[in-house]
């Protein structure tokens, strides 16, 4: 089963490396985004450089009934991922 990864880290980082197929939504557009986001297959992990953007993104769709974990930074996911 595919995982739904969404990156909130700049443009700027995600394109010097991201987890494969993950979705780049920087953590300040994420309430703008927020309906494009429910319409996500749940649960979501989201990512960022070292997890603390990914932990405030977290808490705010949880608020938002939104199914999604924490996955810290995008390398630990994707090294996670790769190994299932």
């Amino acid at each position: 089963m595919s995982k739904t990864v969404i990156d909130v880290r700049t443009r700027g980082e995600f394109s010097g490396g991201h987890v494969a197929n993950s979705i780049n939504i920087p953590l300040q557009e994420i309430p703008e985004r927020i309906n494009e986001i429910k319409a996500m297959q749940q649960p979501l992990i989201l990512c960022c450089a070292s997890g603390g953007r990914s932990a405030q993104a977290t808490m705010y769709l949880k608020a938002h009934g939104i199914k999604c974990e924490d996955g810290g930074s995008w390398m630990s996911v994707n090294y996670e991922l790769n190994q299932q």
